[in-house]
């Protein structure tokens, strides 16, 4: 008997379908929304963020704060009740690297909250926009995030879609199928979606360690909705179909390149316990079409399904695993990207190598694009601010452009990379900003100059 018909049961395909189909709508089916397309999730976020109002900072101020005094209390007291290896004993036992940085965040946001402490930290263009404009938005999303993504990843649709897509990813991309999940969840959704399935898929043993990382940092798109209010602060909303094809096809090529280049060629092909859970999980089936293979797979993956008391327990557990382990860390580590970006000269030091880049694609004004360049780095938002009167519309559709292609900034993905198991480091991230820096710039260029 094929492997498929041991699995076809009413209850396995109940299984497959009802919580996939609901996790599907949620997380990528595009809905309207008064500034554009958004998906279900992000309504639901902005509704909580609504709701919660003027006691956001108070709440994140408390969280924050628990993090980083539990984290402190069990490294150096190390109470028995928490056993390292406990779920509690990962959460509030990270490195004493990690401490420090919970432990920094802390005193990041209470500065903010009480503005007290030097301005530097406390400004509204530093530990006041992380405060005020991010972490409402990212403890919004982590709520329904956490509780709600194990209807895509526990009951069949990724192990359905990753060997339908494995012909398409493995070759182009050298990725399983399956991350073109995570690729349309950001696409459509938001690139910190993106980034929870991938680290969640990684810690289940589905990843491994140079895939995590590939997915992570090359298919974390940029959101349509922010694209948009990317073009609109440049005053260029009328070119958003160009924009955003711009977008894509310098995306696609830094998708193809970036993998055989260091840091990621350089991962080990590994998983986080030693063996391949997709493998060991969905068994080796003997149908001949592409289709009988993915059905198998996924009705195999739904038959192992546990209850809905287990999925919710793991849903909780991954909103406060979020909460506590990755909120203190974006507080750190973004206000500490946009300290260096606003008062010290960083920035505009690393971006004046790329003046003679800019002067030989032919880019208006190449001085002052050079100076938003690298400060993409600690916020993606900011090199659109710093061009927004240029007067010329090339430019400013260039740096908007390359803004969203470097897809790396520490305010907010490269803080969630840092925070989650994804095996990156800073110096990573560093290097593959730089690396998506030169590879999309010739593209966006390119397509620029065929636009104006």
């Amino acid at each position: 008997m094929p492997a498929s018909e041991n699995y076809s049961t009413l209850r396995n395909w109940l299984t497959l379908l009802v919580p996939s189909l609901l996790g599907v709508f949620l997380f990528m089916t595009p809905i309207p929304a008064e500034k554009g397309l958004t998906i279900p999730v992000a309504v639901m976020a902005n509704a909580l963020k609504t709701v919660v109002g003027t006691w956001m900072p108070y709440l994140l101020a408390l969280i924050v704060s628990v993090s980083a005094l539990i984290t402190l209390g069990v490294k150096v007291l190390k109470p028995q009740v928490i056993a390292p290896g406990s779920y509690a004993g990962k959460l509030f036992s990270p490195g004493w690297g990690w401490v420090l940085v919970r432990l920094l965040g802390a005193v990041f946001l209470l500065l903010v909250l009480t503005g007290t402490g030097p301005e530097f930290v406390t400004s509204k263009a530093t530990g006041a926009l992380v405060l005020n404009d991010l972490l409402p938005v990212l403890l919004s999303v982590f709520v329904f995030a956490g509780l709600l993504l194990p209807l895509l990843l526990n009951f069949g649709l990724l192990e359905m879609i990753g060997t339908l897509m494995t012909k398409v990813m493995r070759p182009i991309f050298r990725l399983p199928g399956r991350s073109a999940v995570d690729c349309i969840a950001s696409w459509i959704g938001d690139g910190s979606v993106g980034i929870l399935l991938t680290s969640k898929q990684y810690e289940a043993g589905f990843y491994t360690a140079r895939e995590a990382a590939v997915i992570g940092t090359t298919f974390s798109a940029v959101s349509i909705t922010f694209c948009i209010v990317v073009l609109g602060q440049v005053r260029l909303e009328h070119l958003f179909l160009p924009f955003y094809a711009t977008i894509c096809a310098a995306g696609l090529v830094a998708a193809i390149v970036l993998p055989f280049l260091p840091p990621l060629r350089n991962k080990p092909d590994t998983y986080i316990d030693g063996y391949d859970h997709m493998r060991a999980e969905g068994g080796q089936f003997s149908q001949k079409s592409v289709f009988g293979r993915a059905l198998a797979h996924g009705l195999h993956r739904a038959s192992q399904a546990t209850g809905v008391k287990a999925t919710l327990r793991e849903g909780v557990e991954a909103v406060i695993d979020m909460l506590f382990g990755v909120l203190p860390v974006i507080m750190a580590v973004g206000t500490t990207a946009l300290i260096i970006a606003e008062y010290t000269p960083l920035f505009s030091i690393l971006g004046a190598p790329f003046v003679p880049l800019l002067e030989l694609l032919q880019i208006p004004f190449a001085e002052q694009a050079s100076k938003s360049v690298m400060v993409g780095f600690a916020d993606m938002f900011v090199p659109s601010i710093l061009v927004s009167e240029v007067p010329s519309e090339m430019t400013r559709f260039v740096i908007a452009a390359l803004s969203v292609t470097q897809l790396i900034y520490m305010s907010e993905v490269g803080a969630l990379l840092l925070g989650s198991k994804i095996p990156v480091t800073l110096l990573d991230l560093f290097l593959l900003f730089i690396l998506r820096t030169l590879i999309t710039l010739p593209v966006i260029a390119g397509m620029a100059h065929l636009l104006f």
